[in-house]
């Protein structure tokens, strides 16, 4: 079936105005003003008025399969629904495993991103884990991204973490050759995806690499940088050097920074945007002060991103960019992903525009969510 959204308030993440949208198949055909659905056969008509269409947002730190195991068997996570996404606005994930990778593997990664896609959703992952030398399936990170589909990098390699390995300069090198060699090879990102911890290194074994090395800075992206004020100071240097930073949706904590006080702080510095991504870290374990732990929801990736707009009343596209276009980028599926163009995936957002709630969610041209409805749930959700 195609689909037509009439009359909708656009942004590509730039803003193009009031633009209709014609998507068939699994790709968006047409953007243009007051295309005509009667020569259309088999097309739904999507009112948009009131509404705003955009990407649809890119999560690329999910733990699909579940973090946690850091308190016992009994603290591991269980592996997140279909639904737990989809209400976040999340159209496409990059799943990854943690702190574990000793009751949880890259094959269950692997199997779970599959489940996933099979379910509707756009899936990828990292192979990889906190520790060097890291869980692979092959034995190698360099055979699993050329040779494994779904894999587009490695990650997440932990650094300033007591959980850490205590990776050597060194022996990331060897890392990032093999990231680099496979993403080279299989024609993806290869990109490290890296973990920083609360340690005092903080991000300086990461600056060090760069500069005593000959791998561009663009291919490292470490995240977790607004959990505390030293890291996220060093992380806006980092930025200014032409390297990623990517912020963790929910972060509260007194010594860190919320994504919205993030973004104020990053423009204020004049940081390119373009520098700039955001994600979960959903389904991972939370410690609790009251003691036990809690679940990452990826839905704090939303309403991080609704509090910077609504709130803060920062620039709608400079914080679309940074879950849509920036994260597409930083994965290399731009212009396949991440923005509204033609040509590109049939990845679609549609948010009310009064309070800035999602409306509608369509992934690969198939609408999943319809008026605040989820019409796609995951295998055994449809059993609850």
């Amino acid at each position: 079936m195609l689909k037509l959204l009439k009359n909708g308030e656009c942004y590509a993440p730039e803003f193009l105005g009031n633009k209709d949208i014609l998507v068939i198949s699994n790709k968006i055909y047409k953007i243009g003003e007051n295309i005509l659905a009667d020569n259309l056969i088999d097309v739904e008509v999507i009112d948009c008025a009131d509404k705003i269409i955009c990407p649809g947002f890119i999560d690329q730190h999910l733990h699909i399969t579940g973090g946690g195991g850091e308190e016992g068997f009994i603290s591991r996570v269980p592996e997140i629904g279909l639904s737990d996404i989809l209400i976040a606005g999340v159209t496409t994930v990059v799943g990854l495993l943690g702190f574990d990778s000793i009751t949880k593997n890259i094959e269950g990664l692997l199997a779970k991103a599959k489940a996933l896609e099979q379910e509707g959703l756009n899936t990828y992952i990292y192979t990889g884990s906190y520790e060097v030398p890291t869980a692979t399936i092959t034995g190698k990170i360099i055979k699993d991204i050329t040779l494994i589909d779904k894999i587009i990098g490695v990650g997440e390699i932990a650094i300033s973490d007591y959980r850490s390995s205590h990776p050597t300069i060194g022996m990331l090198k060897e890392i990032a050759f093999e990231a680099k060699a496979g993403g080279l090879l299989a024609n993806k990102a290869g990109i490290v995806h890296i973990h920083v911890g609360d340690g005092k290194n903080g991000l300086r074994p990461i600056i060090e690499l760069v500069e005593n090395s000959d791998y561009p800075v663009d291919m490292f992206v470490p995240t977790h940088l607004n959990r505390n004020k030293n890291l996220f100071y060093q992380a806006l240097e980092f930025a200014k050097k032409g390297g990623n930073i990517d912020f963790t949706a929910g972060e509260n904590s007194e010594n860190g920074y919320s994504v919205p006080d993030a973004l104020e702080l990053v423009l204020k510095e004049k940081i390119p945007i373009e520098r700039v991504t955001v994600s979960s870290d959903g389904n991972g374990s939370i410690p609790s002060k009251e003691g036990g732990a809690a679940v990452g929801k990826v839905s704090q990736l939303f309403e991080d991103i609704r509090i910077c707009i609504l709130e803060r009343k920062i620039d709608l596209t400079t914080v679309l960019k940074t879950v849509t276009e920036n994260a597409a980028k930083r994965i290399r599926l731009y212009p396949q992903k991440g923005v509204l163009a033609e040509g590109s995936d049939g990845d679609i957002l549609i948010i009310n525009k009064q309070d800035f709630s999602i409306n509608s969610v369509i992934v690969g041209g198939q609408k999943l969510i319809d008026n605040g409805n989820i019409v796609k749930k995951g295998f055994y959700e449809n059993c609850q």
